[in-house]
């Protein structure tokens, strides 16, 4: 059996518009196959497409049997998320679930 991966963090961009989302996707394809820990701390705006790529990367991990979760989310993160209709409350990280 290979040996486990370690976790890496991914900081997510102030802004992930539409332009961003196929660097977003090109960066976490780069980081599959270890645990994932997201820093959304500094993200100011998201845009749907980006939501999409972070959820389906979710998904991905979950089916390799690896963690995804957001270590850290700014306010304007987490409200963009609820405002769109994606819950992440499963995916945060229990330091700062409420």
């Amino acid at each position: 059996m290979a040996a486990r991966k370690t976790g890496k963090t991914l900081n997510l961009s102030a802004v992930l518009d539409l332009n961003e989302a196929t660097a977003l996707r090109d960066k976490l394809a780069s980081l599959r196959g270890a645990d994932l820990a997201i820093d959304a701390s500094a993200v100011e705006r998201i845009g749907a497409l980006s939501a999409q790529v972070l959820m389906a990367a979710a998904k991905t991990w979950d089916q390799d049997k690896f963690a995804f979760s957001f270590s850290k989310v700014s306010d304007a993160f987490q409200k963009t998320m609820q405002l769109i209709g994606v819950d992440i409350h499963h995916l945060l990280a229990k330091e700062i679930r409420q």
